[in-house]
């Protein structure tokens, strides 16, 4: 005869929606990825086309991309994004990309020829709010439907850890 413990099964809840700390981290990481990759890829783009055009398709392509990517892996649900949030995940990018160009709009404004590296500061320091302002609409907003559709037991699990039960 087999002993119990021999017959135990280790039994794990469904993945959780990760906190709002690895959330973020996550978001830094899988969209400061694609924008290094897609600041690489505009310039190579614009050798075959106008600046603006190769521009436009890259910003689409790499918003397409990590609302994927925020769908899977940074917001949970391992399940890809709908319509819904590519549309208002576009919104939020749309928005961001209006604070970064304002932001550089002002500093021309106050100096009439700013430097490089002041040009450069401005526009990562706006950059840097609008990202965070960013992921807390996609947080709160665009992918939070999914941790309501999960409901409690999600939430119960990412407070638990694994559980072995005796056969």
């Amino acid at each position: 005869m087999k002993s119990p413990l021999a017959q135990q099964q280790a039994v794990t809840a469904a993945p959780a929606t990760p906190g709002p700390l690895a959330a973020f981290l996550r978001f830094v990481v899988l969209g400061g990825g694609v924008g290094v990759l897609s600041g690489l890829a505009v310039p190579l783009l614009a050798m075959a086309a106008p600046w603006a055009l190769a521009n436009a398709v890259v910003t689409v392509v790499s918003t397409l991309l990590c609302t994927e990517l925020h769908a899977r892996f940074t917001f949970g649900g391992g399940r890809r994004a709908g319509w819904r949030e590519h549309w208002q995940s576009a919104g939020s990018a749309t928005a961001a990309y209006a604070v970064t160009s304002i932001a550089v709009l002002v500093l021309h404004l106050a100096q009439s020829s700013p430097g490089l590296l002041t040009q450069q500061l401005v526009y990562l320091g706006a950059s840097g709010l609008a990202g965070v302002g960013r992921f807390a609409v996609l947080r709160v907003y665009v992918f939070a439907a999914r941790r309501e559709e999960a409901g409690p037991q999600q939430d119960q699990a990412a407070a638990t850890t694994p559980v072995l039960l005796a056969a």
